[in-house]
């Protein structure tokens, strides 16, 4: 990384380990991950099941301790959760009994901040992500696409530079999740926070990322790279260039290598 991206870096992970004991072993979940990215920039994370997304993900949002390396954001070392950061998981994990509004605003109530300072973002959020008119409905008036959107407002509420959402949309239909794909592009060049987007999708991924790291199975490793230079805003055409097809076809033979070099 050279000097100037270096001073631009939101995420910053060195040799960053993991392991853990089960019942009856020790298991490495990760092994020296390495990783970075800068202002404004929306990398996507890519990796079969168990290789330790989601982990990794925990890492950097102070949830869990590293066994070794060091994982910085802001240039600050992680050693627990951080305002720094909001986090967006595959369940919206709404409460039940409050309203839109109510549920945004859950964040700053736990943070223990003035919630009346924060009503006019909310409702501002809740406009920008397509729900206007829905601040008083409660969870269970709402489609999925609709209660992601909830949740996508209530990790952005504070103002976090970074953004790390856990396949947000991997339980919603192929329509809703195309939809809310082109919806996150869309909010991400407005507000243009840097996100780290953990998927399963290898077409999601090229779709809405500036750059796709591919993991290693366990213990999870970073092992690939790939840029993504295509013009935004991206649209359902996008996905039907040749660049769009050959950029998944590398991510794909990079995956593919990654499991037979295991």
């Amino acid at each position: 990384m050279d000097a100037t991206a270096k001073a631009n870096e939101i995420i910053g992970l060195d040799g960053v380990s993991l392991t853990y004991r089960s019942k009856s072993a020790e298991v490495q979940a990760l092994d020296n991950v390495s990783l970075a990215a800068t202002a404004r920039e929306f990398v996507a994370l890519l990796g079969p099941s168990g290789c330790g997304k989601s982990t990794l993900l925990k890492l950097i949002a102070g949830l869990i301790p590293a066994s070794s390396g060091v994982i910085r954001v802001n240039g600050m070392p992680i050693n627990g959760p951080t305002p720094s950061i909001g986090i967006v998981f595959q369940s919206p994990l709404l409460m039940a009994w409050r309203t839109v509004l109510q549920n945004v605003l859950l964040q700053i109530e736990i943070r223990d901040l003035p919630a009346a300072d924060y009503r006019m973002a909310a409702r501002e959020l809740i406009r920008l992500v397509g729900l206007d008119g829905f601040e008083d409905a409660l969870p269970h008036q709402l489609s999925g696409g609709m209660q992601q959107r909830v949740g996508l407002c209530r990790a952005l509420i504070h103002d976090p530079d970074l953004l790390i959402m856990d396949e947000p949309f991997g339980a919603l239909d192929a329509m809703t999740r195309e939809l809310m794909n082109a919806e996150l592009q869309r909010i991400w060049i407005e507000r243009r926070k840097t996100v780290l987007f953990i998927t399963h999708s290898i077409s999601e991924a090229v779709f809405l990322a500036d750059r796709v790291l591919v993991m290693s199975p366990r213990p999870g490793r970073i092992v690939g790279e790939i840029m993504v230079d295509l013009p935004r805003p991206r649209t359902v055409a996008t996905t039907e260039l040749p660049a769009f097809v050959q950029l998944t076809r590398e991510v794909r033979q990079k995956l593919n290598a990654a499991s037979v070099i295991e």
